[in-house]
């Protein structure tokens, strides 16, 4: 057999493995920076392959598979948290095969596929070494829906002098069977939206010995959505998404606040433009608060929180070729996503690839939206995956 057979041979040997790891995942799903039952069962199933664990924080950690031969250090990632969703036993066509035990907990977001896809990567290439040269990391990142472990992840990986990074997203949006790795930016910066509008609380009965941080929040709101048509460049894409508005009490409603909070998010491929429109929203909201006899309180995590994933030109193009090689018809291109990810970081340490992989099969009900109560996967997306990963590690590392 031909390189790309004992891949494809392999991955079909190795699904009943990931099927069930990714069941046992999203039945114990974990919230971030808390999956301390997660990564003690991913930990036991490196270390039954002969791996050596290396801490990271608090849940993270990472592997490394020396092949004794010489050649390019690779890191492949998984992130390993949870949502706090609470799971529709239905997915958009019905019952769903398996459902998270810790109520208001979900893998809303395909991790569990991930776990289960570098565990299944892990487990082919420890037992087939001639797969691959140099080193393989394995590197499950805590906490990546909120942050918390990447930075740290950043840090202790930088003495391992890694050549290329690759990760792996599930994505609800593509067909199964579709695998993407455009280069250039693919995933968008985040920039956070949260601040007080500051006024004078009273007596609903006398809003004019009042200052209403209700009214001036409201026309900061309105102020936003017409700056954004009148002040973003059309062609760098900037979404604003408002997501709450939060002050007073519906238990005493002849109450007038003292202050109001609202909070969202940006999302922008382009850095200088998001940039700009964080001070466009600084800008309009402590003008119109000043209109309104009103000041503004800019929370500490006001501001870009994470930069756009960014895909390597060369990595892409390896990846784009041995996709053609071993799938294929499965490679679709011109993809972009408006979503966040902690991925961008690795881009400090080494050249980095982030592959987005379909899991979409309306037959089965998998399509609804990440981060939702009705989200599922369509299982079948783990063997291109995992079939992808080991590629693009092998066509790499040919190069050497």
């Amino acid at each position: 057999m031909n390189i790309n057979e004992i891949i494809l041979s392999k991955t079909k040997e190795v699904m009943d493995y990931a099927v069930k790891m990714r069941r046992y995942f999203h039945e114990n799903a974990e919230l971030s920076s808390k999956e301390v039952n997660t990564s003690k069962v991913l930990k036991e199933e490196i270390k039954k392959l002969g791996l050596e664990i290396n801490e990271v924080v608090n849940t993270g950690f990472y592997s490394i598979l020396d092949t004794g031969k010489p050649g390019k250090t690779v890191g492949i990632r998984a992130d390993i948290d949870a949502l706090p969703v609470k799971e529709n036993e239905n997915n958009l066509n019905g019952k769903r095969i398996v459902c998270s035990l810790n109520d208001g907990v979900m893998h809303a977001c395909g991790h569990d596929g991930h776990m289960a896809i570098l565990l299944s990567v892990a487990k082919i290439l420890v037992e087939n070494k001639d797969l691959a040269n140099g080193k393989i990391v394995f590197i499950f990142e805590e906490g990546e829906e909120i942050g918390s472990g990447i930075d740290s992840m950043i840090e202790a990986l930088k003495s391992v002098k890694i050549d290329a990074i690759y990760g792996t997203h599930l994505t609800s949006f593509m067909n199964t069977g579709e695998i993407s790795v455009d280069a250039g930016p693919v995933m968008a910066g985040c920039g956070v939206v949260r601040f007080n509008v500051v006024g004078r609380g009273g007596h609903g009965s006398r809003p004019d010995l009042s200052i209403s941080p209700i009214f001036a929040a409201a026309s900061i709101v309105n102020g936003l959505a017409t700056a954004w048509a009148n002040q973003i460049d059309v062609t760098k894409t900037v979404t604003l998404g408002l997501g709450s508005i939060n002050g007073g009490s519906t238990l005493a409603p002849n109450v007038i606040p003292d202050k109001v909070e609202i909070t969202g998010t940006l999302r922008f491929f382009d850095m200088e433009e998001g940039h700009k429109a964080m001070e466009i929203v600084k800008d309009v909201s402590e003008n119109i608060a000043r209109a309104n006899r009103c000041t503004i309180e800019i929370d500490d995590r006001n501001g870009v929180a994470g930069n756009p994933v960014v895909n390597d030109k060369h990595l892409s193009e390896v990846a784009q070729s041995g996709l053609n090689e071993i799938l294929p018809g499965s490679l679709k291109t011109d993809v972009k996503w408006f979503a966040s990810e902690s991925f961008n970081k690795y881009s400090k340490i080494a050249p980095s690839l982030f592959a987005f992989v379909g899991i979409r099969n309306e037959e089965l009900g998998s399509g609804a939206e990440h981060h939702n109560e009705y989200f599922d996967l369509d299982e079948n997306g783990l063997s291109y995956a995992i079939a992808a990963t080991l590629k693009f590690v092998n066509k790499y590392q040919e190069e050497a």
